[in-house]
């Protein structure tokens, strides 16, 4: 596939995911606090979260291959290093899903329960953070990626 077509596809990619996690983390769980019974809104926010991990996992497997290949190509032309921008921030994005979800959900859910050093409100607020900076950096992907490819 040439690298130009490949990275269109990484730019699209990553403007969808970070459309899904715009509409999900802004639009879609403040609502659902607006208008419904907080553990209603609780428990339905968790499995948005959930889906939004695991095609975070996902979307960002393929983004950090398209980055690899991306790197690859621009290397083969000795124009860069096979480890380029768009894999590094694949793998920030990825890193961030795995921590903020997957690492930081079970202790949240601890905490809940009365468990654990740290209180739920500090463990969400580190999840939100993870959150928001992995829309900053696939929103950087995607722009990064929609540039003329050199």
């Amino acid at each position: 596939m040439k690298a130009v077509t490949l990275a269109r596809l990484g730019a699209w990619l990553a403007g969808v995911w970070a459309g899904l996690m715009a509409g999900i983390g802004f639009v879609a769980a403040p609502v659902l606090f607006a208008g419904l019974p907080r553990a209603d809104a609780g428990r339905l926010a968790a499995r948005l979260f959930s889906l939004d991990a695991t095609i975070g996992i996902c979307i960002g497997g393929i983004l950090a291959i398209v980055g690899l290949q991306l790197g690859r190509d621009r290397a083969e032309r000795g124009m860069g290093s096979r480890f380029g921008r768009e894999l590094v921030l694949a793998l920030a994005a990825l890193l961030c899903v795995v921590i903020g979800y997957y690492a930081l959900q079970p202790m949240i859910e601890s905490a809940r329960a009365g468990e654990g050093s740290l209180s739920f409100g500090a463990l969400h607020a580190i999840a939100s953070s993870f959150f928001v900076a992995r829309l900053a950096i696939v929103a950087v992907l995607a722009w990064l990626l929609a540039r003329p490819f050199a």
